[in-house]
């Protein structure tokens, strides 16, 4: 008893208890309701015509708290606002997070058809890994890894009798596991992919601002990233290949 008044009164225990509330008081006070909020006057915002201002507030609530339809309705701001690039990006983001949906997916094919641009180059796995969300990959995979191993490893453990179908299922989730290899190593390869912002975007020899200009890059068009010197990355198109300032390419992996 009098080790727990002493603890009550310490000051440690009176600062760690002061975090903890705050905590989760930001956790499930804070976050929410400022989302909403600003994802009510983007609403509001695109109704009364006023493009500029709705992407802004969206743009906010995905600083927040990053979700699917923030982003989405990001994406059809900036492009009733005429940002082709950032629209495209948002789209990519919001798919990014939520692979099912139809109606993001045919805004994007819209987009790019009116921009006359191709999606970015996917490999193989890279487009089996866009089929589920990226954490949608990693569960699937713990799951039957350890369900794999439990089922070969607690009946002998425990002295349990073995039937058919202990091994039948450890197979299968073994399977499982290995079909995921390939999805999750596209999400890992996706995380380069990004989506040129500004429109006629110089892509240079040199990591300089007076590097040659090798071609001007349209706004929305796919670059994958491979290496960063500075405030420049280097970047591959269906273009070509360069140097490009970073802040005029936002990752898809980012939202």
């Amino acid at each position: 008893m009098r080790m727990f008044k002493k603890l009550e009164w310490s000051p440690v225990f009176c600062c760690v208890f002061m975090l903890l509330m705050l905590c989760v008081s930001n956790l499930f006070a804070g976050n929410p309701v400022t989302t909403e909020a600003l994802f009510k006057q983007g609403v509001q915002a695109y109704a009364g015509g006023e493009f500029d201002q709705s992407a802004e507030f969206f743009r906010q609530a995905t600083t927040v708290s990053p979700s699917f339809g923030a982003l989405h309705n990001l994406g059809n701001a900036e492009w009733k606002a005429g940002h082709g690039g950032a629209a495209i990006l948002a789209w990519e983001q919001a798919q990014w997070l939520s692979p099912f949906s139809k109606q993001t997916r045919e805004n994007l094919l819209f987009a790019r058809r009116e921009a006359q641009l191709d999606a970015p180059e996917l490999t193989w796995y890279e487009v089996c890994s866009s089929w589920l969300p990226p954490d949608l990959w990693i569960w699937i995979a713990f799951v039957s890894f350890w369900l794999a191993v439990a089922l070969m490893v607690l009946p002998g453990a425990l002295r349990w009798r073995r039937a058919d179908w202990h091994q039948g299922l450890a197979v299968a989730a073994l399977a499982l596991f290995l079909l995921t290899i390939p999805g999750i190593i596209g999400v890992h390869t996706r995380t380069r992919l990004g989506i040129v912002l500004s429109q006629e975007a110089p892509l240079r020899l040199t990591p300089t601002s007076e590097g040659q200009v090798l071609v001007r890059l349209h706004g929305g068009e796919g670059a994958r990233l491979e290496k960063q010197r500075g405030k420049f990355i280097f970047v591959r198109t269906t273009g070509g290949a360069g140097w490009v300032e970073g802040d005029q390419l936002g990752l898809i992996s980012r939202p």
